[in-house]
């Protein structure tokens, strides 16, 4: 389910740049970053911060120094967590869906106590099926807003391009019922780095914004991403429990800044 050619584009490029593949070097993005200077800082104005995710890590990931950041700062930070992660190790003869999925909510808990944040409310919705399920996650998302409808609120999402069938469908429902309520949507992308290129047309640059991480921060975030086990380690030697985010992966993810698309 797309909304745009743009979408569908961006989809195509994603799944013919398998994640085992490199994909764009973090030397080639670095390079780039330092030829075409700096981008103006992120900043989120709001007392209330509603964070959605696809999958069980992408908000630590994309966003984690930042959202730390904005909960130490007395911001109140609601991550919303939509699926269960459960299809990360399709036909795992190790671990079953189910057991998948739980171990992936505990590694979730653990990551967020590690970044200072209260637990991300757990949906359990399939993974990989988000597509499916959008007027459910509209209505989830509604529901986390009406606890507190005279807040001053922003919604923080995985961006709705990022190639990722459920990261594009999380972030379509936050836009979507951002403008309906009439809020700041800010968005922030994961596999875009994987399967873009530095000046990508097909990456609004204009609208990026950064957030540079301290030691501290970045220590942080290290530690909570080391909490995702099942995702940056095999799970066996079997092929198909081959290791999700391998070090060129968190090579791009893990660097001193952040980055979001406003």
């Amino acid at each position: 389910m797309t909304t745009d050619g743009r979408s569908e584009s961006m989809s195509a490029r994603f799944a013919a740049t398998p994640t085992a593949d490199t994909g764009t070097p973090e030397a080639r993005w670095r390079e780039w970053f330092a030829a075409r200077g700096g981008w103006p800082p992120a900043e989120v104005p709001v007392d209330r911060l509603v964070v959605m995710s696809a999958h069980p890590d992408d908000e630590v990931l994309g966003a984690g120094a930042l959202i730390s950041s904005a909960a130490r700062s007395g911001t109140e930070v609601v991550a919303v967590c939509l699926s269960d992660g459960s299809a990360s190790h399709p036909g795992s003869p190790t671990l079953t869906p189910r057991e998948l999925a739980e171990h992936r909510h505990r590694e979730l808990d653990a990551a967020t106590t590690v970044l200072g944040l209260e637990p991300s409310r757990w949906c359990g919705l399939p993974d990989g099926r988000l597509a499916e399920r959008e007027p459910e996650i509209e209505a989830i998302l509604a529901g986390v807003l009406a606890e507190k409808p005279v807040a001053r609120t922003g919604l923080l999402s995985v961006w709705s391009h990022d190639g990722h069938p459920d990261h594009e469908a999380a972030g379509r429902c936050a836009q979507r019922v951002g403008d309906a309520h009439g809020l700041p949507v800010w968005m922030f992308p994961i596999w875009m780095w994987h399967w873009a290129a530095p000046g990508d047309p097909a990456v609004p640059w204009d609208r990026v914004r950064t957030f540079s991480l301290d030691d501290a921060g970045l220590a942080r975030k290290r530690a909570a991403v080391e909490e995702f086990a099942t995702q940056i380690r095999p799970l066996s030697d079997a092929p198909e429990d081959a290791t999700v985010l391998g070090p060129h992966i968190l090579a791009r993810l893990l660097r001193d800044r952040e980055f979001i698309l406003t």
